[in-house]
């Protein structure tokens, strides 16, 4: 099943109709679903596609001309080329034979440069002197993200300032995520999202007929189960020091919020900590926030958390449970710990994110009061009731000072006209802003009368799990 992507799709599409060449640089995580946007941009047109392997250079040249034999139809057997230099002056040569502008794939190029680092050069004297010349749209692309952001698009690559465009596939938002699952309830769909994240594979792997809670068991709680190890076998793949990044997620997950309390949660030197945090940014599992209007170089408020919702679930259910699920006991695990009030309370976490992404798809349409131009949290002290408190969500535009404050509730019930008091009483916690709007999430349909006594407000909206499916 195909969703999504439409914004990507329309890159690749407006640079392929431009004709010339174009060189495209795709890079995303594993599973995050590449290769398949990749293969419905390349319906329809004539594509060289080559992936490359963990193998010798000269290997993946000798594939690499197989492959290109194949494309041209050309014996197999006309032998490997002795370079890749030659290889490419091959593509150009034949390229120009073909009526209708080439797609050329090179997928994992990671791979194919570490077993010969000559290759980013002489790719780099290719483009420059032959491919610039074709109707040709080059196409790099890795789940390696620390080489293709360095050894790629990097400002000491052969390669830099080569590329038209760039592509950093992003996980699903919890819109473009419910249309895997359209069978499922809204509040289901809210819970999935918050469990499997927004990585298509992972998504991809929910049985529609079965339960949440038997795809969570099966997928999670079970050795054989796909998800399982996951998150262990990515960062074994992208990191050199897989275990004291595995220590870090799971301090950052326990609680630690701080780069001190971290370093001494995970065991790892508090001056080597700074490290790991920027690499797992990088990597979108972990996000450094500041309360909304703090500036995020000064703030000292900052705080991590885990970022991708795939990630949090398996950090705070999972891991913890790693010996119980070895011995069997997986199911008992699930039952007791994976299903209760304490997923509520994380599902209650997640539904913020929800709603954020709600107001940011809105804000696309034009369809909030006013066009905001920043979003994010505020946590911090209310001087008039005397307490901690927080903001879960804003949308807000500072050359207008309009700003629109938001309370999230993932529960049955609640009292909404307390929530909405409380709600309004924070809006002097943001400085900077006159005019204000205020938004409240429920989980469930808001009351009757809490609609018919705000039914005339311009500056309120009131939404339901159902109102962020509306869209679908």
């Amino acid at each position: 099943m195909f969703v999504g992507r439409e914004e990507e799709l329309g890159v690749f599409e407006r640079l392929y109709r431009k004709g010339g060449f174009q060189m495209v640089v795709l890079y995303g995580r594993r599973r995050i679903g590449k290769t398949t946007l990749l293969d419905k941009f390349s319906e329809g047109k004539p594509t060289l596609y080559f992936t490359a392997q963990v193998q010798s250079a000269a290997l993946n040249l000798r594939a690499f001309s197989r492959t290109v034999y194949q494309f041209f139809d050309l014996p197999v057997a006309t032998g490997a080329f002795e370079s890749w230099s030659d290889a490419f002056s091959f593509v150009v040569n034949r390229a120009k034979s073909v009526p209708k502008p080439i797609l050329f794939v090179f997928d994992e190029f990671p791979y194919a440069a570490e077993s010969d680092p000559s290759l980013p050069s002489t790719l780099q004297i290719a483009i420059d002197h032959e491919f610039k010349d074709t109707n040709l749209l080059l196409v790099l692309s890795g789940s390696n993200e620390g080489f293709m952001e360095g050894k790629v698009l990097g400002r000491k690559s052969p390669l830099y300032g080569r590329r038209t465009a760039q592509i950093k596939l992003q996980p699903f938002d919890y819109l473009d995520a419910a249309r895997m699952m359209p069978a499922k309830s809204d509040e289901e769909r809210i819970e999935y999202y918050a469990t499997f994240g927004g990585t298509p594979y992972y998504l991809s792997q929910i049985d529609p007929d079965a339960s949440f809670e038997e795809n969570v068991e099966l997928q999670f709680f079970n050795k054989a189960g796909l998800l399982y190890e996951e998150p262990m076998m990515l960062l074994r793949q992208e990191l050199r020091e897989p275990a004291n990044y595995n220590s870090v997620m799971s301090a950052v997950a326990g609680g630690a919020t701080s780069p001190k309390e971290i370093a001494e949660s995970a065991g790892i030197e508090q001056n080597s900590i700074g490290k790991y945090l920027k690499t797992l940014e990088g990597l979108d599992l972990i996000e450094r926030s500041v309360p909304f209007g703090d500036n995020p170089e000064k703030s000292r408020k900052s705080m991590y958390s885990v970022h991708d919702p795939f990630f949090a679930y398996w950090y705070r259910f999972v891991s913890r449970s790693v010996g119980a699920i070895e011995s069997g006991a997986g199911h008992a695990v699930a039952q007791r710990t994976a299903f209760g009030e304490a997923f509520s309370a994380y599902v209650g976490k997640r539904f913020e994110a929800v709603c954020l992404q709600w107001l940011i798809r809105r804000n696309r349409q034009g369809s909030l009061p006013f066009l905001a131009s920043s979003f994010g949290r505020w946590w911090g002290t209310d001087p008039a009731a005397h307490e901690q408190t927080d903001i879960d969500v804003i949308a807000a535009d500072k050359p207008s000072k309009s700003i629109l404050l938001g309370e999230c509730k993932w529960r049955e019930s609640f009292d909404e006209t307390e929530a909405l008091r409380k709600l309004e009483a924070r809006a002097s916690l943001v400085k900077g802003y006159d005019r204000h709007s205020f938004a409240l999430f429920a989980k469930k349909p808001l009351g009757n009368v809490t609609k018919k006594k705000h039914a005339s407000r311009d500056d309120l909206l009131l939404v339901s799990a159902a109102d962020l499916f509306e869209d679908l």
